[in-house]
């Protein structure tokens, strides 16, 4: 007798039971590695209400079930504009408008603002890989259908997933960002020791002058974490949000719910001055890696961004074990800084054959710009080429 399956839609995680969603996942793994894929991060987001309602992200999660539960899982949004995802496609909407389609909505299958890669077809352990994504794919054709969907987009991909979708039919996109690799340097010195000695004795001097006017820096995780330190924190993401989105994305009572639901994987980079905090930077940690996200300042000193969000993230990664220090979206300042230039991966599906052909070479001619970009990258790179 063939097992029974079952694929569904859940309008959000409150449906779900945590263990549930985390076994998922932690796709295959002894745990949620990726902080952002864990049920308490994307509850988080949907309780507070910055996704879901009138936010056009409405969760719209594909789960397979077997006889044992939830087999796979993908969390997906139903979006009906293309703002908080950091893989650029508007002008694809702008196009197939012009051109009399309606690129809107969309499926999403991502973590809301949040460019960090990670698995996105999420499977159980112990279960067929790739019959459970393929699984989900199906799901996620079937929605796409019943609400008259343009496309499909699964943004921030390990390569691997990115390889395997491709053998689907869907269209792989690529981009770059900056990380933060361990090369066993041990500590901060040690990894200075590996840069050219013009790299080196700037970033001396950038550490040195960042912290000139009497600021000290904090690093607040787990249970230290209060509300002083989200109310502080928050002051910082509005302003910064305000200045380059118009519209910041988080709200407060956001924040709140992490340091509930995921205090010991949250860590605040603060910095302070005469008493009170003055700028600051959440990171997200990881089993590995450790996701740097938003940052924010209400006084401004030279190199003090570049103190709280790169230097001190190498230094909390090295101090705890972790071999990548992934600094977010875009920022070729972060190369002279030691951190290296990345592929990142996405995959589309797009249902109206000509809005596909278009965008299908697009993205051809697109990767040969992201090649060569990242060629020059490397060349530009601050490491020493020998003794």
């Amino acid at each position: 007798m063939s097992e029974a399956v079952t694929v569904e839609v859940a309008p959000g995680l409150a449906s779900i039971a945590p263990a549930a969603w985390d076994a998922c996942a932690a796709d295959g793994a002894a745990g949620v590695g990726n902080p952002f894929l864990s049920h308490a991060f994307l509850s988080a987001l949907e309780d507070s209400g910055c996704v879901g309602g009138r936010t056009g992200w409405s969760p719209a999660h594909v789960l397979v079930r077997d006889g044992d539960g939830i087999a796979a899982a993908a969390p997906c949004y139903l979006k009906t504009h293309s703002m908080g995802e950091y893989v650029f496609d508007a002008g694809w909407a702008d196009a197939f408008e012009r051109a009399g389609g309606r690129y809107y909505p969309k499926l999403q299958v991502s973590v809301p603002f949040t460019p960090a890669t990670g698995p996105r077809l999420l499977v159980r352990a112990g279960e067929d890989r790739d019959r459970r994504r393929d699984e989900l794919l199906a799901g996620l054709d079937a929605i796409r259908g019943q609400v008259e969907a343009s496309s499909t987009h699964l943004t921030f991909l390990p390569g691997e997933s990115a390889t395997f979708l491709a053998t689907r039919g869907y269209l792989t996109r690529t981009d770059q960002q900056f990380h933060w690799i361990d090369e066993g340097y041990g500590d901060f010195e040690g990894f200075l020791a590996a840069l050219a000695s013009r790299k080196r004795k700037g970033i001396r001097r950038e550490r040195r002058d960042a912290l000139g006017s009497g600021i000290t820096i904090e690093h607040v995780t787990g249970t230290d974490l209060t509300e002083a330190h989200w109310d502080a924190f928050f002051a910082f993401y509005m302003d910064t949000g305000a200045r380059k989105w118009g519209r910041p994305y988080l709200n407060r009572r956001f924040f709140s719910l992490l340091g509930e639901r995921m205090a010991d994987r949250v860590l605040l980079v603060m910095a302070k001055r005469a008493g009170r905090y003055v700028a600051g930077a959440i990171n997200f940690i990881g089993d590995e890696a450790l996701y740097g996200r938003n940052w924010g300042a209400i006084e401004e000193h030279p190199f003090l961004h570049f103190e709280v969000c790169y230097y001190q993230a190498i230094d909390f990664a090295l101090a705890h074990g972790l071999v990548r220090v992934e600094a977010g979206a875009q920022g070729e300042h972060k190369l002279a800084r030691g951190y290296r230039a990345v592929t990142t991966y996405s995959a589309h599906r797009i249902a109206d054959p000509g809005l596909r052909r278009a965008v299908a070479q697009y993205l051809d001619r697109e990767r040969l710009y992201v090649e060569a970009a990242h060629e020059e990258y490397e060349a530009a790179a601050p490491f020493r080429q020998g003794d």
